[in-house]
């Protein structure tokens, strides 16, 4: 998370909207008002924050990375750039700013100290507050065999039962879960210092010790599954290029990454990449260094397959290159299984 962290959540649409409806429905919910405090821990370039902004809420981002951070302050949100942590947490309560709203969403996994930082939660949070914290779904994970969701910055990956656990063990309550559509499947996780466990909580659990997702079993076969997903694509690309078919790739995204090494596929197959994100363009992707364009390049060059590498924003993308499909171009998506569209 370094001053040249190139990752900026406002490029993408559908989270945009995604979190904008997570924002309003909180401020209807718990009344918030003027006199609320809100706190998003790994708040990026404001992108959440901004809808608080808006409504005259006052917020605070927490955000490491020095790029993402600036883009906040930049647009108005009250951000500090630092990691956020027990201490921090402490610092904040001393100075009478506890939180009726804590977001957390898509940094539990990225997290070493994953025990200091949920202390860090319900030191900062108001006896009446409520953390709200999105995370990938284990199951979805392993159901759907989305391998290349896991990468180095990922070192967690929760279900209800392993996020209720933590939580209770600092004196925080889950007391309400949503399934979401997002990141390929994820958990929204509402805790708070009093104890209020709702039906969502208990049926999920007692659904994960119906499917033993806390057993071993659970996740043995995960492994072949991601090898005959690996052989498949392959084999779809490499056929692909062997009748003289130009590929090219959309999204620059982390789970691209794992993707096109672990599968071993470099700019053989694929001629380069495009995003949206501009401070990824003009860049390469790690190891295999394909080179990354704006997504202008598509309608340039046609190729005749795109294969689309944050595969779970695939309807965004589609939305955004319908000229390119009108013209006859075609998308691959590689997860849970290789297909054309």
């Amino acid at each position: 998370f370094c001053d040249e962290y190139p990752y900026y959540s406002s490029f993408t649409s559908t989270l945009l909207e995604h979190s904008r409806e997570n924002v309003l429905d909180l401020i209807r919910s718990r009344n918030l008002n003027s006199n609320s405090f809100v706190v998003e821990l790994a708040s990026n370039d404001g992108y959440l924050l901004k809808n608080y902004v808006q409504s005259g809420i006052p917020c605070l981002g927490i955000e490491p990375a020095e790029g993402p951070a600036q883009a906040a302050v930049n647009a108005g949100i009250p951000t500090e750039c630092t990691f956020f942590n027990k201490d921090l947490a402490l610092q904040l309560r001393e100075q009478g700013r506890r939180a009726d709203i804590i977001h957390a969403n898509n940094v539990l996994a990225h997290v070493d100290d994953t025990n200091g930082f949920v202390e860090g939660i319900a030191i900062l949070l108001k006896d009446n507050g409520v953390a709200v914290i999105e995370v990938p779904y284990v199951k979805d994970l392993i159901d759907f065999c989305e391998f290349d969701t896991i990468y180095h910055e990922h070192l967690c990956y929760f279900s209800v039962t392993a996020a209720d656990k933590l939580f209770r063990r600092h004196s925080l309550f889950l007391n309400e879960v949503k399934r979401l559509p997002i990141h390929g499947g994820s958990l929204r996780l509402y805790a708070g210092l009093k104890e209020d466990v709702g039906e969502s909580v208990l049926t999920q659990i007692a659904s994960e010790k119906d499917q033993k997702i806390d057993h071993l079993s659970y996740y043995s076969d995960f492994a072949i599954k991601v090898g005959k997903i690996k052989d498949s694509l392959r084999s779809l690309l490499y056929g692909l290029k062997s009748e003289g078919k130009k590929i090219a790739a959309y999204g620059a995204a982390a789970k691209g990454s794992t993707l096109i090494n672990y599968i071993d596929i470099g700019k053989e197959v694929i001629d380069f990449v495009v995003d949206r994100n501009i401070h990824k363009q003009n860049k390469y992707m790690p190891g295999k260094h394909i080179p990354i364009y704006s997504p202008e390049k598509i309608l340039e060059e046609m190729p005749d397959y795109v294969l689309i590498l944050p595969w779970n924003f695939t309807e965004e993308i589609l939305q955004q290159q319908n000229e390119y499909r009108q013209r006859g171009g075609k998308f691959i998506i590689p997860i849970p299984e290789p297909k054309i569209v």
